[in-house]
């Protein structure tokens, strides 16, 4: 197995972040793991501390031999270069696309209560009738 990093310095976030996010699931993983194993054997500490931590262990390096695998580094390292070369809106555009859509939700919102509203008059209505 090939511990170098394949390609230092490239996709350098894209790699780290991408790392990061599949430790926390992992480490959430054992943590779950630990509380389970503190309720089946909780007389016995080593099994319930040290399982966890050999687990956690085993899949941060496979984690990071998967960081470094050709293949995945690569499509990492595509995956930023074409964040880059994203156009992001600016902050004055995303207030007023946002504040426009708070509009719409709401005059959409009072529009629907008001027509709830008349059908329930009116079949309250007719309801009586019959």
């Amino acid at each position: 197995m090939n511990l170098k990093i394949y390609k230092r310095g490239q996709g350098k976030n894209s790699r780290l972040w991408t790392a990061i996010a599949l430790l926390a699931v992992v480490a959430i993983g054992c943590w779950r793991l630990h509380i389970k194993l503190s309720a089946w054997t909780p007389d016995n500490p080593w099994v319930h501390t040290m399982i966890p931590a050999l687990v956690c262990g085993v899949f941060a390096g496979v984690i990071y031999w998967l960081s470094n695998l050709p293949t995945i580094a690569d499509f990492l390292i595509a995956a930023e270069g074409e964040i880059k070369k994203v156009s992001w809106s600016s902050r004055k555009e995303i207030v007023n696309s946002t504040l426009i859509v708070i509009t719409v939700v709401a005059v959409m919102a009072t529009g629907l209560g008001l027509v709830d509203i008349a059908f329930r008059l009116f079949f309250s209505e007719v309801v009586k009738l019959y």
